[in-house]
């Protein structure tokens, strides 16, 4: 075990980089109010710090203080792993695009850090006895980017939007079966029976829209220049390289945001990302590999975050399309391809340990999680159950996503791989991120397809219904009645007690009856440029920017 040396002089913190943590906060944050104070961290770097997990930096940082008074100053520089497919939230199809889209709009309600809902676009709510009615009373000399002023009609707007024809994520907004006008300043909500989700829904996904504005553009308009009441304000988006912001300056939230321009640069390459932190080219990168992480430890000015993330990834299996009459659509045979993937060895020479095997669909800080034991390794069972189903030997097409996660097409080669040891032959395609997403949501996928899910809400529901819930939802590949009847009694029941054991009998029979080969919940390494502060990302991997300031120095 290595000895940990750290002092500190001033307000500076310093927490073990690789050492274990807890969403939402798993920041190293220095931070000071006065002026050119200077602080400095002292620690060795040995080589071996992956294996024990202990750190020790050496680093000396020139800190000056925060933005004078309210006014945002400077620019934040954020490397994305891909490019957003759009920036209408009823159209993101990945993690990078809700992060871009995000900083855009506000929603009625928002979680804050903690996971705690709080008002938002909506002052105040209240909900009728039977829980199927829901009035918001909305904050008022709200406007948008363009200048419009936030009324009633806009969260109509962003409902009807959300639900049409030209969104991806209807079910989101078909939560509610009607959104009406009660006066400028408060809109009814009615829904088929009580829903405890449809807040956390509205947080995620009904980021409002000015009905006045899209009404003129349309759709394709709105896309070419996206305007909401958020924090930053659209100014251009250079296809291929970035897409830049800049602060609101009628933002209602008062002394947010704290940065003036807010650029997303899309680096696909991981490599690349950590080349352009050591460079100072970029503020934050995300999505490294353990190894690219170690390697920036010690470099001046750098930063190293580990957190856990609530995500799980997996390779889905189609029963909608191109998986019908195939050898898929046998639980034994899904069951013996669970038992074939070496998850822990994957774990263990992609990621360097870090990470661990899911147990199902549900994440381990989620409720209802530990009912079921992950599927063991075990090829020998594989070929037993493919004996049983009479599918000794057959053959599969299967497509992964390319640059979109850390190391998953290295994933994907494994999986196919261990598939191939027991005797199923794959035919593996990697496909870029953007158009995998197209053809996901067409349901053009092959019978095999890999891909990953995370959820803030700190239950699974979302994440279940997005990719189990047949052709009503946009990712999904699979469909089952009694996952179907499941997911709707979870959808209605409205405590968290009652809803546990729902989620338990559910992940049961989705052991029996797997939609999925089940892979791992990863752990997540960033990079962050030390003058960086206020970042705080989640276990969703979700990051809300309004707050976060870079210091001058």
């Amino acid at each position: 075990m290595k000895k940990i040396l750290a002092f500190t002089l001033l307000m500076a913190l310093l927490v073990s980089l690789f050492a274990a943590c807890a969403p939402p906060a798993p920041q190293v944050v220095v931070q000071t109010v006065e002026v050119e104070k200077k602080v400095v961290e002292t620690v060795e770097v040995p080589k071996e710090v992956i294996v024990t997990q202990e750190v020790v930096v050496t680093k000396e940082v020139q800190v000056v203080a925060t933005p004078e008074g309210d006014k945002p100053a400077g620019e934040l520089r954020y490397a994305m792993s891909g490019e957003p497919n759009s920036l209408f939230i009823p159209q993101t199809a990945d993690k990078n695009a809700d992060i871009a889209a995000s900083q855009l709009y506000d929603p009625l309600v928002f979680q804050n850090d903690k996971g705690e809902i709080e008002p938002a676009l909506a002052e105040s709510w209240t909900i009728s006895d039977d829980g199927s009615t829901w009035t918001f009373n909305l904050r008022k000399d709200v406007t948008f980017h363009n200048g419009d002023p936030f009324t009633a009609d806009d969260v109509i707007a962003t409902w009807e939007y959300g639900s049409g024809k030209d969104s991806n994520w209807p079910d989101r907004y078909t939560i509610a079966t009607k959104v009406e006008k009660v006066d400028d300043y408060t809109v009814k909500v009615t829904t088929d029976g009580p829903k405890p989700l449809l807040l956390i829904t509205m947080h995620d996904f009904w980021s409002i829209i000015p009905k006045k504005y899209i009404d003129q553009v349309g759709v394709d308009g709105f896309l070419q220049k996206p305007v909401g009441t958020g924090p930053f304000m659209f100014k251009e988006w250079v296809k291929g390289d970035h897409i830049t912001y800049e602060a609101n300056p009628s933002y209602w939230r008062e002394g947010l945001p704290r940065v003036q321009t807010l650029t997303y640069r899309f680096v696909p390459e991981s490599a690349t990302r950590v080349a352009a932190i050591q460079a100072d080219e970029v503020d934050v990168v995300t999505r490294l590999s353990s190894e690219e992480a170690r390697s920036l430890l010690g470099v001046p000015g750098v930063r190293v975050v580990k957190y856990p993330v609530s995500r799980i990834y997996y390779i889905a299996f189609n029963n909608l399309t191109t998986g019908k009459g195939t050898p898929i659509e046998d639980a034994k045979v899904r069951q013996a391809m669970n038992y074939a993937v070496d998850v822990d060895g994957i774990i263990k020479a992609l990621f360097a340990g870090f990470g661990k095997r899911a147990a199902g669909y549900v994440a381990t800080s989620e409720l209802g999680y530990g009912i079921v034991p992950p599927f063991p390794y075990d090829p020998e069972k594989a070929k037993a159950l493919l004996k049983e189903a009479g599918q000794e030997k057959f053959e599969v097409n299967m497509a992964c996503p390319s640059g979109a996660y850390s190391s998953f097409e290295e994933v994907c080669q494994a999986v196919a791989s261990n598939l191939g040891d027991v005797g199923i032959k794959v035919n593996l395609e990697m496909m870029e991120s953007g158009h995998y997403w197209d053809l996901e949501a067409k349901k053009e996928l092959p019978p095999l397809f890999g891909d990953s899910w995370a959820d803030e809400s700190g239950e699974a529901y979302n994440r279940l219904a997005g990719a189990l819930g047949g052709n009503d939802a946009a990712y999904s590949a699979w469909s089952d009645p009694e996952i179907d009847k499941l997911l709707a009694e979870i959808a209605k029941t409205m405590t968290a007690e009652e809803r546990k054991p729902l989620y338990e009998k559910l992940q049961v029979y989705m052991q029996e009856n797997p939609p999925f080969i089940y892979l791992y919940e990863p752990v997540t390494f960033e990079a962050v440029r030390d003058r960086v502060q206020d970042y705080n990302p989640r276990a969703s991997e979700m990051i809300y920017l309004m707050g976060t300031w870079v210091a001058v120095k």
